[in-house]
């Protein structure tokens, strides 16, 4: 996807790197909702979930939607994967591992979800959303981060 965003210029996104629990899990599960959602999104981006894998679902819940993930120490892990695609990156988190990806990301979203948001990472942030639905909408509906991010 490209956007031409009045005042930011041009906004390209062929890639989302998603934090798992706390952006799109909660205590390891993802509901119905959010994985038909995801669903849509990896028909139109490539995605990847980037995650420590704290309740160990990720690896059955990508292999079900047929996403990569990638096991992360940390959020310089989480960075160092961001930066492989050199462009084109949307990165989608809420915790404190969420913020070096989103210095590098092309478009940072901040999730706050059940778990909250670190505020270091919402000071990074470039659209702050309430719920992880609304994260993916974003991304189905692209006039929505051309209306938010315009000047």
């Amino acid at each position: 996807m490209i956007l031409d965003v009045p005042g930011r210029g041009s906004l390209r996104i062929d890639h989302i790197v998603f934090d798992f629990n706390g952006t799109l899990a909660e205590d390891g599960r993802v509901t119905e909702v959010i994985g038909g959602l995801l669903g849509e999104v990896a028909q139109r981006y490539d995605v990847t979930i980037a995650t420590a894998d704290t309740f160990g679902t990720a690896a059955g819940f990508a292999a079900r939607l047929g996403l990569s993930w990638h096991r992360v120490g940390s959020g310089r892990d989480k960075e160092a994967l961001v930066r492989t695609w050199g462009g084109g990156v949307a990165a989608v988190g809420n915790g404190v591992n969420d913020q070096t990806m989103f210095c590098v990301a092309d478009l940072a979203v901040a999730v706050l979800g059940p778990e909250g948001a670190a505020s270091q990472t919402l000071q990074e942030a470039d659209i702050i959303v309430p719920s992880i639905e609304r994260a993916l909408e974003l991304f189905l509906n692209p006039q929505r981060l051309m209306a938010t991010l315009r000047e």
